[in-house]
């Protein structure tokens, strides 16, 4: 959604009418940069969320329950000592921009009646909650700005709270034909720049919107058009935008949800509406996948330098070993020349640099030339070579053992990497980050402020066309449990020879249609999901074992078939 000063405005006229004279029964901050209030109002508990995520920053009301930290932040508890219990005086958006004001009154420490507000700013990367006493003074926000991060504003407890500074643009909500004509007047451009430029709170796709509707176009230049006539229509299409408040979220033609809008943009017609009863149902149905999304995006960046990392440096240490292995090729040369020169001592003097002796080992006995460490004797030399020989040797099965080593470990590291790809949840993540950490990849985290237990996560569940449940591992955790409780005649399948989930087929005796699917879901759900023919293996979960002291999610298997299929299209769980 456009969450500009005039969605703004809408939504709070929406949580007003709702959440107005209701008291706070419950405060959270799941987030650093996100706190929910649960509101008791007209006996029904409401749940404000306000986000100041920098791709994410809104606030409406929610359904989506959210983990606590064990330990509350500090803005959290402070909001619980000073509001709990509070009630909601008012919300508002102010100077008509992307600025909410909750204002909430409450019985100080002495009894008496205060005020208080939560001040959200929705500004992008500058977003930030700002929690403010009745003193205009700020007593905490969920970003705190110094002058080293902004010279112009800073944001620190104990400072007396100053709005962003302004740009002297038009009210959205107070525009006049002839006042925005003025505005406009001098300047040169595509009419929905010089809206977005003259009118506050106007994103960039409801200044498209605005010139849609009084032009015909979204791209119409202010030098085409009759100005004054395209100022009237934008002033009016303006006042009676509140009266045309219909929720809705847009879909493209793939069936992706686009955006969630407040009020119908005509010049977007041409998308999928899903309609709903209030801008917060459309709100919070659009953000749950992508703030979860973007959430675990962020969580999981330091886990995927780390795998990288570790990959790079355990292909360096490959191609090092590599490079051993073949220097130790030379063995065989080393222990034919000494074998030789012990033969023929007779023919070495010592002081010489090389020795030509008969090769016994081929037909006719041709002469080979030796070379020679002339500060040693014959004897010496040939020992030298039988040393040269013992130390290529032992390179060569130290390097073969160090390779089979190296490779194991890449081999892991990388399915770690597809497993962090697969994540949709915090607990896929735990999990995964506890494992690193058991295997010394990932520090372990010893900060208290971590999150409630969470439920152990669940493989992926899909419906085959033929009715039958296919259950597809997304960690090497889940990767175990899965196969470790299949029954011995079910079918399991695991892309051949590169990293991927386990795939078991429900039940026995599945149909080679079924197979084929869950093929297809096992070449998905694998490294080499973006080739057009991925090898997948399958065999009965008895053939499947996992060796003793084998690190998570690795078995060895037999009596498999090998089919090779196109990995499917994105699937919808059930």
């Amino acid at each position: 959604m456009p969450f500009d000063g005039l969605t703004l405005g809408l939504v709070a006229r929406e949580l007003n009418r709702a959440l107005e004279g209701g008291r706070i029964a419950k405060i959270i901050q799941p987030e650093r940069d996100e706190i929910i209030l649960t509101v008791r109002n007209n006996g029904m508990n409401h749940q404000l969320l306000m986000s100041a995520t920098a791709n994410c920053a809104r606030a409406h009301l929610t359904t989506t329950r959210k983990n606590n930290p064990l330990e509350p932040p500090a803005l959290c508890m402070l909001m619980r000592k000073h509001i709990t219990g509070g009630r909601i005086c008012g919300i508002r958006a102010v100077e008509s921009d992307r600025i909410l004001e909750v204002e909430i009154e409450h019985y100080d420490e002495l009894g008496d009646r205060a005020r208080k507000k939560l001040i959200c700013e929705f500004m992008g990367k500058h977003s930030n909650l700002i929690f403010v006493g009745g003193d205009g003074r700020i007593i905490d926000s969920a970003r705190r700005v110094n002058e080293q991060i902004s010279s112009v504003r800073e944001v620190l407890p104990g400072l007396r709270y100053e709005l962003p500074p302004a740009h002297g643009k038009l009210p959205y909500d107070r525009v006049e034909a002839q006042a925005l004509l003025s505005a406009m007047s001098g300047m040169n451009g595509p009419l929905h720049r010089l809206i977005a430029q003259c009118v506050s709170g106007m994103s960039a796709q409801t200044a498209r919107e605005l010139a849609f509707r009084a032009t015909g176009s979204e791209d119409t230049h202010s030098d085409e058009i009759d100005l004054a006539a395209a100022c009237g229509s934008i002033a009016d299409n303006l006042a009676a935008i509140p009266g045309q408040v219909s929720p809705a979220i847009l879909y493209n033609a793939e069936g992706a949800p686009v955006d969630a809008v407040a009020f119908r943009y005509h010049s977007r017609d041409h998308l999928r509406r899903e309609e709903y009863a209030t801008i917060s149902e459309a709100l919070d149905a659009f953000y749950r996948s992508r703030d979860r999304a973007e959430r675990i995006k962020q969580k999981s960046a330091a886990l995927h330098r780390t795998l990288k990392k570790n990959i790079e440096r355990c292909e360096r240490k490959l191609a090092l070993q590599q490079e051993a292995l073949l220097g130790s090729q030379r063995m065989e040369e080393y222990r034919l020349k000494g074998e030789l020169l012990t033969a023929n001592l007779h023919l070495a003097q010592k002081g010489a640099k090389r020795v030509d002796v008969p090769n016994y080992y081929e037909e006719g006995m041709p002469l080979l030339s030796v070379e020679l460490d002339e500060r040693l004797s014959p004897g010496q030399n040939a020992q030298r070579y039988f040393k040269l020989y013992q130390k290529a040797r032992n390179a060569q099965t130290l390097a073969a053992e160090q390779i089979e080593k190296t490779g194991a470990e890449l081999d892991y590291l990388e399915g770690q990497l597809d497993n962090l790809g697969k994540c949709q949840e915090e607990a896929e993540l735990f999990e995964l980050r506890e494992e690193l950490e058991r295997f010394g990849y990932v520090k372990v985290n010893r900060n208290r402020r971590q999150m409630k237990q969470l439920p152990p996560s669940q493989p992926m569940r899909f419906t085959a066309p033929s009715g039958r449940t296919i259950l597809v591992g997304k960690n090497n955790l889940q990767n175990d449990k899965l196969t470790g409780t299949a029954q011995p005649n079910e079918v399991w399948l695991h892309a051949k020879d590169i990293p991927g989930s386990h795939v078991i087929i429900v039940g026995e005796a599945p149909d080679d249609d079924t197979i084929l699917y869950a093929a297809r879901l096992a070449a998905l759900y694998s490294k080499g999901r973006a080739s057009s023919r991925v090898p997948v293996d399958y065999t009965l979960r008895r053939f499947v074992k996992k060796p003793g002291g084998s690190k998570p999610g690795f078995v060895i298997y037999t009596n498999q078939h090998t089919l090779y299929v196109q990995p499917a299209e994105e699937q919808t769980m059930v």
